[in-house]
């Protein structure tokens, strides 16, 4: 039985009880389930990574539940390799990818099964069925994901049992997992890196899994604008609460911790304390994207006025982060180095600097030793889909020093940041934080902004707050 709290009001299950428990029970194996629209593309999946190292076997876990205070649990959300290769988001389980003896690999899927109902486990415990929900059976998830299923709790005997493959393991996710194989730590690392990096060039599939996680994100955007008025009379935490909402309603949550960055927060790349003022005169950065129930993620910024108008100059730093991001996104087309893009934004950020007086010119040579990166402070974009900061652990050939090709999804996001205390520029330009971010996918002529929804130019902000500000 699972161990109970220590100062827990029973002290023990009477056998009459645990009878009672046991018996008068429906059987509610489901019969009718589909396979899921994922799983013909997950199994590509999995045959490119079978390629990849033939006559090896594979092991990716799904993650265990967090402790977040005492028996309180973090929300489960797997890992995401184990999600891009299975389409599946139970906790506690594990791809296993058996090499063959003729090539090629036998994939299964362990997982938890369902409680049995002729024990007291599926009532007791905080992991329990009766206590977080019902599970799929595994008769039902091989319904759903199209592959064989296989109790978790006899991994560790199958794996010790099986081929004797050399086996490479996703590590950190799973510790009771990886102390049950024999693997090398190097060898582990290109298994990591090549999942990421299959993740690079998105299929139609996942492409469409963005597109539905952007669309919510506008609408969530619009539901800040729409609510303004009541973030000014409260904080910032109003517009955080705002943005949840909608990411709940049409999604799992949001993607990542959103960032409601007003006044001088919209400088501190990584606001998301979320518990500021919101004042009439200055700018609210809003960083923030839903996460689809398929956890593929948006992420999106606009900086807005909050009173509906920008000042000259806040007005300025506005159009030329939307000239460089104009400038970026023109780079952004198949064939084209990864690095294009940053580079054309950076460049022009550069130009602005020198002519505003805050770097030492010229222009080239201040790019060249990246001066401008005192009021830019990171790259101009990255990968997106699963992971917010997608492929993370993808070669540097094959991402930042790789080249654009359709099916890739990324963000283009230049920004300036000037620091309440910098001393380096006028008064006026203090605490002043501006950053433009959308969501591009890589066509065959070109590419897409697929969050081109929401307003970018300032004049086109503007007219959305004067249209929607409440």
């Amino acid at each position: 039985m699972a161990k109970g709290r220590k100062n827990g009001l029973y002290s023990g299950i009477s056998e009459e009880l645990s009878a009672l428990m046991r018996t008068g029970w429906a059987d509610t194996e489901r019969h009718d389930l589909a396979l899921d629209e994922q799983a013909p593309y997950a199994a590509a999946r999995r045959a490119a990574l079978s390629a990849r190292f033939p006559g090896e076997r594979l092991v990716v876990p799904s993650g265990n539940l967090k402790v977040r205070s005492n028996d309180d649990t973090y929300p489960f959300r797997p890992h995401s390799a184990y999600v891009h290769m299975t389409g599946d988001q139970a906790r506690d389980g594990a791809l296993v990818l058996e090499p063959r003896a003729d090539g090629g690999h036998d994939a299964y899927c362990y997982q938890l099964p369902r409680d049995s109902r002729d024990s007291d486990e599926f009532w007791t415990g905080y992991t329990a069925e009766l206590w977080m929900g019902r599970r799929r059976s595994l008769a039902e998830s091989e319904l759903v994901l199209g592959l064989p299923c296989r109790d978790v709790r006899t991994i560790a005997a199958d794996l010790a049992a099986g081929s004797g493959a050399p086996t490479r393991i996703v590590r950190g996710v799973d510790p009771a997992l990886e102390a049950a194989v024999v693997t090398d730590e190097d060898r582990d690392d290109e298994l990591e890196e090549a999942l990421s990096e299959l993740r690079l060039v998105k299929d139609e599939w996942e492409v469409g899994e963005v597109r539905k996680a952007v669309d919510s994100t506008v609408r969530g955007f619009t539901d800040v604008v729409g609510e303004l008025s009541r973030a000014v009379a409260s904080s910032e935490r109003w517009i955080e609460g705002t943005f949840w909402r909608r990411a709940r309603l049409e999604g799992n949550a949001v993607g990542y911790g959103t960032i409601c960055a007003a006044g001088e927060h919209a400088t501190i790349m990584h606001w998301t304390a979320n518990d500021g003022p919101v004042r009439p005169g200055e700018l609210l950065l809003l960083d923030a994207g839903v996460e689809t129930n398929s956890l593929y993620t948006a992420d999106v910024t606009r900086t807005l006025p909050i009173n509906g108008t920008f000042t000259p100059v806040q007005r300025e730093v506005y159009d030329a982060v939307y000239e460089a991001q104009e400038a970026g996104m023109a780079a952004v087309k198949p064939g084209a180095a990864y690095r294009d893009f940053h580079e054309a934004s950076q460049r022009h950020l550069a130009a602005r600097l020198v002519g505003w007086g805050f770097i030492e010119g010229p222009a080239e040579r201040a790019y060249e030793l990246g001066l401008q990166r005192r009021f830019t402070m990171a790259g101009t974009g990255h990968m997106l889909g699963l992971d917010v900061h997608d492929c993370a652990h993808a070669r540097n050939e094959e991402y930042v020093d790789g080249v654009l090709e359709p099916g890739m999804v990324l963000t283009v996001e230049p920004g300036l940041y000037f620091q309440p205390d910098d001393l380096t520029v006028p008064e006026e330009w203090r605490g002043i934080g501006v950053r433009i971010e959308d969501d591009l996918v890589v066509t065959d002529d070109g590419h897409e902004n697929l969050s081109a929804g929401l307003p970018r130019s300032a004049d086109e902000v503007e007219a959305w707050l004067a249209r929607f500000a409440g």
